[in-house]
């Protein structure tokens, strides 16, 4: 081969490879990034939720499914509000929130499907092991919050949008009480991270029980001081893309008939006993009392 076809050779190879990079450097190819992966087969869809996927309990739905369909389910790591904004923006096939006004706004505006009650935990309002507050004895979640905002004693909010930040301002709603000041601490954070800061500087917290349950051994300077408001009950929902909304659309709608099914319901209502002595969720049967 003579050197003048060996660097025209040399020359289009270097092309083709720039051109490979541009392409798969560009917006459209971009590697997506998610925060778990469950499962590998052909089938993918991307399922948005926050404390489910973080404890694990989506894992072990997601893994359970994905050997039945021989599918991937795709995590991203969202709050309910975040979640359902993802929906809106078919950025993700399906959800599991706890954000009761949204998904009825979803399923009202008719770009969600498949609104279906998986299963419940609770929130508990954790603080102090000193109680500065004196919220021990009070009967009820607005009780405690007016005790926390009259003393003027460090709490922290997720102020994410969440379902958990939700509730919490529709508690500090009904409590008549507009929180503000250096008493009121925004995190921006999941539920773990909200949680250790509330332990490390000393602060009340709103915590679902689940996340409570996992965490609590590594919380000393914690301890639940209200729980048993029916108000701070919490029901998941799943929720997907209409048909055909989405390449993974029908998959994830399969996903939300799983999740209702015999086996999907064990795993929801068994998850965590064996390591925890207690489940870290209810399932559906028990959580339909409170809908």
């Amino acid at each position: 081969m003579s050197q003048s076809i060996k660097n025209a050779s040399t020359s289009w190879s270097i092309l083709l490879f720039l051109g490979f990079v541009v392409l798969f450097a560009s917006p459209g190819f971009a590697q997506e990034k998610y925060d778990g992966v469950y499962g590998d087969g052909g089938n993918r869809f991307v399922l948005a939720t926050g404390s489910p996927g973080e404890l694990g309990l989506l894992k072990a739905l997601g893994e359970a499914f994905a050997q039945q369909e021989k599918a991937t389910l795709l995590w991203k790591k969202a709050g309910s509000g975040e979640a359902l904004k993802l929906l809106k923006e078919k950025k993700v096939d399906a959800i599991m929130v706890h954000d009761p006004e949204g998904e009825k706004k979803a399923i009202t505006e008719g770009w969600a499907m498949g609104h279906t009650l998986i299963g419940s935990n609770e929130f508990f309002i954790v603080g102090p092991t000193d109680d500065p507050a004196g919220i021990s004895s009070v009967k009820s979640a607005v009780e405690a919050y007016k005790k926390i905002a009259t003393a003027h004693a460090k709490f922290f909010s997720r102020g994410d949008n969440s379902g958990t930040h939700k509730k919490e301002l529709a508690v500090w709603k009904k409590a008549g009480i507009e929180p503000k000041g250096d008493w009121y601490q925004i995190t921006g954070g999941f539920m773990k991270a909200t949680l250790k800061r509330a332990n490390d500087e000393k602060g009340y917290f709103m915590t679902d029980s689940s996340t409570w349950i996992m965490e609590k051994t590594n919380l000393p300077d914690l301890k639940v001081l209200f729980r048993g408001d029916k108000f701070l009950v919490n029901t998941y929902h799943a929720l997907c893309q209409p048909q055909q909304a989405t390449p993974g659309a029908a998959l994830a709608a399969k996903f939300g008939e799983f999740l209702v099914s015999k086996q999907g319901q064990e795993i929801i209502r068994s998850y965590g006993k064996g390591e925890y002595g207690q489940s870290l969720y209810d399932d559906a049967a028990y959580a339909r009392q409170y809908e």
